[in-house]
Protein backbone atom coordinates (compact mmCIF):
# COMPACT_ATOMS: atom_id res chain seq x y z
CA UNK A 1 0.00 0.00 0.00
CA UNK A 2 1.87 3.08 -0.69
CA UNK A 3 -0.16 6.83 0.00
CA UNK A 4 -0.42 8.81 -3.32
CA UNK A 5 -1.76 12.46 -3.63
CA UNK A 6 -3.35 13.60 -6.47
CA UNK A 7 -4.09 16.97 -8.43
CA UNK A 8 -7.55 17.28 -10.22
CA UNK A 9 -8.79 14.23 -8.54
CA UNK A 10 -12.49 15.24 -9.55
CA UNK A 11 -12.69 14.28 -13.08
CA UNK A 12 -11.14 12.92 -15.89
CA UNK A 13 -8.09 11.03 -15.39
CA UNK A 14 -7.33 12.07 -11.96
CA UNK A 15 -11.14 10.79 -10.96
CA UNK A 16 -10.38 7.59 -12.49
CA UNK A 17 -6.49 7.13 -11.46
CA UNK A 18 -7.95 8.08 -7.72
CA UNK A 19 -10.76 5.24 -8.25
CA UNK A 20 -8.16 2.77 -9.57
CA UNK A 21 -5.59 3.79 -6.48
CA UNK A 22 -8.28 3.30 -4.06
CA UNK A 23 -9.51 0.11 -5.97
CA UNK A 24 -6.03 -1.51 -4.96
CA UNK A 25 -5.95 -0.62 -1.66
CA UNK A 26 -4.27 2.44 -1.75
CA UNK A 27 -4.42 5.67 0.17
CA UNK A 28 -5.18 8.71 -1.84
CA UNK A 29 -5.09 12.43 -0.67
CA UNK A 30 -7.37 13.93 -3.62
CA UNK A 31 -6.48 17.60 -3.96
CA UNK A 32 -8.92 19.06 -5.89
CA UNK A 33 -10.69 22.72 -5.70
CA UNK A 34 -13.94 21.85 -4.28
CA UNK A 35 -13.75 19.10 -1.76
CA UNK A 36 -17.69 18.08 -2.25
CA UNK A 37 -16.71 17.16 -6.02
CA UNK A 38 -15.42 13.63 -4.26
CA UNK A 39 -17.48 13.43 -1.63
CA UNK A 40 -18.57 10.16 -2.57
CA UNK A 41 -15.02 8.97 -3.29
CA UNK A 42 -14.18 9.94 0.66
CA UNK A 43 -17.24 8.52 1.92
CA UNK A 44 -16.44 4.75 0.01
CA UNK A 45 -13.58 4.70 1.33
CA UNK A 46 -13.40 5.68 4.66
CA UNK A 47 -10.06 6.31 5.84
CA UNK A 48 -8.36 5.71 2.74
CA UNK A 49 -9.53 8.74 0.39
CA UNK A 50 -9.64 11.89 1.85
CA UNK A 51 -9.91 15.41 0.55
CA UNK A 52 -7.76 18.51 0.01
CA UNK A 53 -8.86 22.10 -0.78
CA UNK A 54 -6.08 22.32 -3.25
CA UNK A 55 -5.55 25.46 -6.00
CA UNK A 56 -2.55 25.35 -8.56
CA UNK A 57 -2.10 29.22 -8.87
CA UNK A 58 -2.05 29.50 -5.29
CA UNK A 59 1.84 29.80 -4.41
CA UNK A 60 1.14 28.66 -0.74
CA UNK A 61 -1.56 25.37 -1.55
CA UNK A 62 1.67 23.20 -2.40
CA UNK A 63 2.92 23.15 1.02
CA UNK A 64 -0.37 23.50 2.21
CA UNK A 65 -1.34 19.71 0.59
CA UNK A 66 1.65 18.38 1.29
CA UNK A 67 1.32 18.54 5.16
CA UNK A 68 -1.76 17.84 4.81
CA UNK A 69 -1.67 14.50 3.01
CA UNK A 70 1.44 14.09 6.13
CA UNK A 71 -0.48 14.97 8.58
CA UNK A 72 -3.42 12.42 7.26
CA UNK A 73 -1.41 9.38 6.24
CA UNK A 74 1.41 9.87 7.73
CA UNK A 75 4.09 9.47 4.69
CA UNK A 76 3.99 10.64 1.15
CA UNK A 77 4.81 8.12 -1.45
CA UNK A 78 4.05 9.53 -4.58
CA UNK A 79 2.67 12.77 -6.35
CA UNK A 80 0.84 12.53 -9.55
CA UNK A 81 0.38 15.92 -10.82
CA UNK A 82 -2.98 15.71 -13.18
CA UNK A 83 -4.22 19.07 -12.73
CA UNK A 84 -4.07 21.14 -16.03
CA UNK A 85 -5.98 22.90 -18.57
CA UNK A 86 -5.78 23.87 -22.17
CA UNK A 87 -5.74 26.83 -24.59
CA UNK A 88 -6.68 26.90 -28.00
CA UNK A 89 -4.81 30.02 -29.19
CA UNK A 90 -2.41 31.02 -31.88
CA UNK A 91 0.57 32.98 -30.27
CA UNK A 92 -0.34 35.74 -31.32
CA UNK A 93 -4.40 35.67 -30.22
CA UNK A 94 -2.89 34.62 -26.90
CA UNK A 95 -3.30 37.37 -24.21
CA UNK A 96 -0.77 37.85 -21.19
CA UNK A 97 -3.58 37.07 -18.77
CA UNK A 98 -3.92 33.17 -20.98
CA UNK A 99 -0.36 33.05 -20.78
CA UNK A 100 -0.12 33.91 -17.28
CA UNK A 101 -2.92 31.39 -15.73
CA UNK A 102 -1.79 28.45 -18.23
CA UNK A 103 1.67 28.50 -17.21
CA UNK A 104 0.59 28.74 -13.54
CA UNK A 105 -1.93 26.08 -13.44
CA UNK A 106 0.72 23.13 -15.91
CA UNK A 107 3.95 24.62 -15.05
CA UNK A 108 4.82 26.55 -12.60
CA UNK A 109 1.75 24.96 -10.05
CA UNK A 110 3.16 21.64 -10.62
CA UNK A 111 6.63 22.75 -10.21
CA UNK A 112 5.99 23.99 -7.15
CA UNK A 113 4.45 20.75 -5.48
CA UNK A 114 7.28 18.86 -6.80
CA UNK A 115 9.53 20.94 -5.02
CA UNK A 116 7.17 20.82 -1.97
CA UNK A 117 7.34 17.00 -2.02
CA UNK A 118 10.94 16.70 -2.35
CA UNK A 119 12.12 17.14 0.85
CA UNK A 120 9.88 14.55 2.30
CA UNK A 121 10.69 11.91 -0.31
CA UNK A 122 14.69 12.65 0.18
CA UNK A 123 14.12 12.31 3.82
CA UNK A 124 12.26 8.64 2.93
CA UNK A 125 14.79 7.51 0.18
CA UNK A 126 11.95 7.12 -1.98
CA UNK A 127 9.30 8.15 -3.70
CA UNK A 128 7.74 8.75 -7.22
CA UNK A 129 6.67 11.82 -9.11
CA UNK A 130 4.27 10.86 -11.68
CA UNK A 131 2.95 14.02 -14.22
CA UNK A 132 0.71 13.92 -16.76
CA UNK A 133 2.00 16.16 -20.06
CA UNK A 134 1.06 16.00 -23.31
CA UNK A 135 1.70 14.57 -27.23
CA UNK A 136 1.85 18.77 -27.99
CA UNK A 137 4.72 18.62 -25.40
CA UNK A 138 6.49 16.56 -28.00
CA UNK A 139 5.06 17.72 -31.22
CA UNK A 140 2.88 20.20 -31.20
CA UNK A 141 -0.59 21.30 -33.35
CA UNK A 142 -1.44 24.95 -34.69
CA UNK A 143 -3.32 26.46 -32.02
CA UNK A 144 -1.33 25.13 -29.01
CA UNK A 145 1.25 27.05 -28.25
CA UNK A 146 1.12 28.48 -24.82
CA UNK A 147 -0.63 24.55 -24.20
CA UNK A 148 1.98 22.18 -25.40
CA UNK A 149 5.26 25.19 -24.35
CA UNK A 150 3.76 24.75 -20.87
CA UNK A 151 3.75 21.22 -20.82
CA UNK A 152 7.16 21.48 -22.37
CA UNK A 153 8.62 23.25 -19.47
CA UNK A 154 7.52 21.09 -17.23
CA UNK A 155 8.83 17.70 -19.19
CA UNK A 156 12.54 19.54 -19.45
CA UNK A 157 12.22 20.89 -15.55
CA UNK A 158 10.79 16.92 -14.70
CA UNK A 159 14.03 15.47 -16.93
CA UNK A 160 16.61 17.29 -15.18
CA UNK A 161 14.77 16.87 -11.42
CA UNK A 162 15.26 13.34 -12.11
CA UNK A 163 19.10 13.15 -12.68
CA UNK A 164 19.03 15.39 -9.36
CA UNK A 165 17.05 12.90 -7.65
CA UNK A 166 17.76 9.34 -8.66
CA UNK A 167 20.65 8.81 -6.33
CA UNK A 168 18.38 9.93 -3.74
CA UNK A 169 15.81 6.95 -4.32
CA UNK A 170 13.26 9.45 -6.01
CA UNK A 171 11.89 8.52 -9.64
CA UNK A 172 10.20 10.31 -12.25
CA UNK A 173 7.72 9.39 -15.13
CA UNK A 174 5.94 11.53 -17.79
CA UNK A 175 2.89 10.55 -19.06
CA UNK A 176 2.19 11.02 -22.49
CA UNK A 177 -1.46 10.88 -23.53
CA UNK A 178 -3.02 11.94 -27.13
CA UNK A 179 -6.96 12.40 -27.20
CA UNK A 180 -8.28 10.37 -24.22
CA UNK A 181 -11.99 10.39 -23.82
CA UNK A 182 -12.41 13.28 -20.79
CA UNK A 183 -13.50 16.67 -20.53
CA UNK A 184 -10.55 18.13 -21.58
CA UNK A 185 -12.02 19.45 -24.93
CA UNK A 186 -15.22 20.65 -23.60
CA UNK A 187 -14.75 21.98 -19.92
CA UNK A 188 -11.12 22.05 -19.71
CA UNK A 189 -10.06 23.85 -22.62
CA UNK A 190 -10.06 27.86 -23.24
CA UNK A 191 -10.31 29.46 -26.42
CA UNK A 192 -8.50 32.74 -27.44
CA UNK A 193 -10.13 35.64 -29.55
CA UNK A 194 -9.75 34.53 -33.45
CA UNK A 195 -7.58 36.85 -36.14
CA UNK A 196 -9.45 35.61 -39.56
CA UNK A 197 -6.04 34.73 -40.80
CA UNK A 198 -5.39 31.61 -38.17
CA UNK A 199 -8.67 29.98 -39.45
CA UNK A 200 -6.81 27.48 -41.90
CA UNK A 201 -4.78 26.77 -39.26
CA UNK A 202 -5.61 27.55 -35.79
CA UNK A 203 -9.33 27.26 -36.76
CA UNK A 204 -9.15 23.72 -38.54
CA UNK A 205 -6.99 21.98 -35.61
CA UNK A 206 -10.13 23.47 -33.46
CA UNK A 207 -12.55 22.03 -35.83
CA UNK A 208 -10.66 18.54 -35.41
CA UNK A 209 -10.77 18.85 -31.78
CA UNK A 210 -14.72 19.66 -31.84
CA UNK A 211 -15.46 16.86 -33.70
CA UNK A 212 -13.43 14.36 -31.97
CA UNK A 213 -15.36 15.24 -28.72
CA UNK A 214 -16.52 12.45 -26.95
CA UNK A 215 -14.85 9.61 -29.87
CA UNK A 216 -11.08 10.17 -28.28
CA UNK A 217 -10.22 6.54 -28.61
CA UNK A 218 -8.26 6.18 -25.57
CA UNK A 219 -10.02 5.07 -22.32
CA UNK A 220 -9.51 6.70 -19.05
CA UNK A 221 -9.89 4.10 -16.85
CA UNK A 222 -7.30 1.67 -19.17
CA UNK A 223 -4.82 4.68 -19.10
CA UNK A 224 -5.45 4.68 -15.34
CA UNK A 225 -4.44 1.11 -14.41
CA UNK A 226 -1.52 1.33 -17.39
CA UNK A 227 0.17 4.22 -14.76
CA UNK A 228 -0.69 2.21 -11.65
CA UNK A 229 1.20 -0.12 -12.85
CA UNK A 230 4.35 1.75 -13.15
CA UNK A 231 4.34 2.06 -8.69
CA UNK A 232 5.11 -1.29 -8.88
CA UNK A 233 8.33 -1.43 -11.46
CA UNK A 234 11.49 -1.79 -10.38
CA UNK A 235 12.65 0.42 -13.41
CA UNK A 236 9.57 2.65 -14.82
CA UNK A 237 10.25 4.97 -17.84
CA UNK A 238 10.89 7.99 -17.94
CA UNK A 239 7.97 8.63 -20.65
CA UNK A 240 5.24 6.62 -20.99
CA UNK A 241 3.51 7.38 -24.29
CA UNK A 242 -0.79 6.34 -23.90
CA UNK A 243 -2.76 5.37 -26.51
CA UNK A 244 -2.15 4.60 -30.59
CA UNK A 245 -2.26 8.61 -31.46
CA UNK A 246 0.47 9.57 -28.66
CA UNK A 247 2.44 6.48 -30.02
CA UNK A 248 2.02 7.34 -33.80
CA UNK A 249 2.59 11.15 -33.43
CA UNK A 250 5.75 10.56 -31.41
CA UNK A 251 7.58 8.66 -33.86
CA UNK A 252 6.43 10.45 -36.87
CA UNK A 253 8.37 13.48 -34.91
CA UNK A 254 11.24 11.62 -34.13
CA UNK A 255 11.88 10.28 -38.00
CA UNK A 256 11.14 14.00 -38.90
CA UNK A 257 13.69 15.44 -36.40
CA UNK A 258 16.00 12.93 -37.08
CA UNK A 259 15.56 13.45 -40.97
CA UNK A 260 16.28 16.89 -40.44
CA UNK A 261 19.14 16.51 -37.89
CA UNK A 262 21.23 14.37 -40.74
CA UNK A 263 19.96 17.21 -43.84
CA UNK A 264 22.00 19.59 -41.80
CA UNK A 265 24.17 17.73 -40.13
CA UNK A 266 27.63 19.00 -41.95
CA UNK A 267 26.86 22.87 -41.66
CA UNK A 268 25.97 22.55 -38.46
CA UNK A 269 29.07 20.60 -37.38
CA UNK A 270 31.44 23.09 -39.16
CA UNK A 271 30.49 25.54 -36.27
CA UNK A 272 33.20 24.01 -33.91
CA UNK A 273 36.70 24.84 -33.93
CA UNK A 274 39.37 23.48 -35.61
CA UNK A 275 41.32 20.49 -34.55
CA UNK A 276 44.26 21.84 -32.62
CA UNK A 277 42.55 25.23 -32.49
Amino acid sequence: MKTILITGASTGFGRALATEALNRGHQVALAVRNPESVADLVAQYPGKAFAIEFDLTKPADAELAVKETLEQFGRLDVLINNAGYGLLAALEESTDEQLARNLETNFTGPFRLIRAVLPVMRAQHSGHVITMSAIAAYANHPGFAVYGGAKAALDATCDAASQEAAPLGIKFTQVIPGPFRTDFIGRSLDHGARIPDYEGTVGKFGGFLSKMDGKQPGDPAKAASAILDLLDAEKPPSRLLIGGYAHTIFAKKLASMEAEMNAWKEKGQSTDFSAGA
